[in-house]
């Protein structure tokens, strides 16, 4: 098998490749208060196709919580594609997504429990903004019975010096 040479969409993803601090506000619910939280990730590449971040923050009982999230760029399909698990929840997330026109912003597609607790599929949107070497933001968002999409959490990644 030949090895595949990196794209530019694969040199987009190691970007995040480091030792981050993250500052997140999300809510958990349409009646949930608003929350803040801080937490580590670290991000490493798996050669030059594929990043592993690996994000430490508390959870709600005050424990660590642990989530994984794989990155890579499918050249044959032109999507991103990866995966996130995270030791809080059973379902494993699995992406695939595009960037902007201005190839700073991945737009992450995902399908996941809804909020609404019945047993439910939504559909998600994971989105990575790089804005500079040194700082990046990640927000969330599902999409409402209506159709309206809800921001649920929203993080700045600062690169650790």
């Amino acid at each position: 098998m030949q090895t595949q040479e990196p794209t530019p969409e694969h040199h987009y993803l190691l970007q995040l490749v480091g030792d981050w601090n993250i500052q997140t506000e999300y809510q958990m619910g349409p009646d949930q208060p608003r929350m803040q939280s801080t937490g580590t990730q670290s991000t490493r590449a798996i050669g030059s196709l594929w990043t592993l971040g690996e994000m430490i923050t508390p959870g709600a009982d005050g424990q660590s919580m642990l989530s994984l999230m794989t990155l890579g760029f499918d050249p044959a399909r032109h999507k991103f594609v990866g995966s996130f698990v995270s030791s809080c929840m059973t379902h494993q997330w699995l992406y695939e997504g595009s960037l902007d026109d201005s190839q700073r912003v991945l737009t992450l597609v995902a399908e996941g429990p809804s909020f609404a607790g019945d047993g439910s599929l939504a559909k998600y949107h994971d989105v990575i903004e790089v804005v500079d070497r040194n700082t990046y933001l990640f927000s969330s968002r599902y999409q409402d019975p209506s159709g309206q999409w809800i921001e649920f959490m929203w993080g700045k990644h600062t690169r650790q010096q």
